[in-house]
């Protein structure tokens, strides 16, 4: 009987044993698994940034681009308003020239 309950024992402490070693083995995979989350986490935000700072820097040029074609259409609408009505712009321009002669006498 002894000897029955010195193996229960010993089977015991074997399945302890190997509980104990499965348990610091599950550990070690969770560590690594939340190290490799992690890794590809961070890579995954650094893409996006990259990404981001890509599609901002495309932004900026498309609106610079836009913007000068806009210059040159006004300038373009501008000096054709200017040589279409030339008595106009002289009739303000000396309009003008007498508001400005006009205020020192004030």
């Amino acid at each position: 009987m002894k000897q029955i309950i010195e193996e229960v024992l010993q089977a015991e402490e074997r399945v302890s044993a190997a509980l104990k070693q499965a348990r610091e083995k599950a550990a070690e995979i969770v560590r690594a698994a939340e190290k490799e989350t992690s890794e590809k986490v961070a890579d995954a935000r650094e893409k996006a940034r990259e990404i981001m700072q890509t599609r901002i820097e495309e932004a900026k040029k498309e609106a610079e681009h836009i913007r000068g074609e806009k210059l040159k259409q006004m300038n373009q609408e501008k000096d054709a308003l200017l040589k279409s009505n030339p008595d106009a712009t002289n009739a303000l321009v000396d309009e003008i020239c007498q508001i400005v002669l006009n205020t020192g006498d004030l």
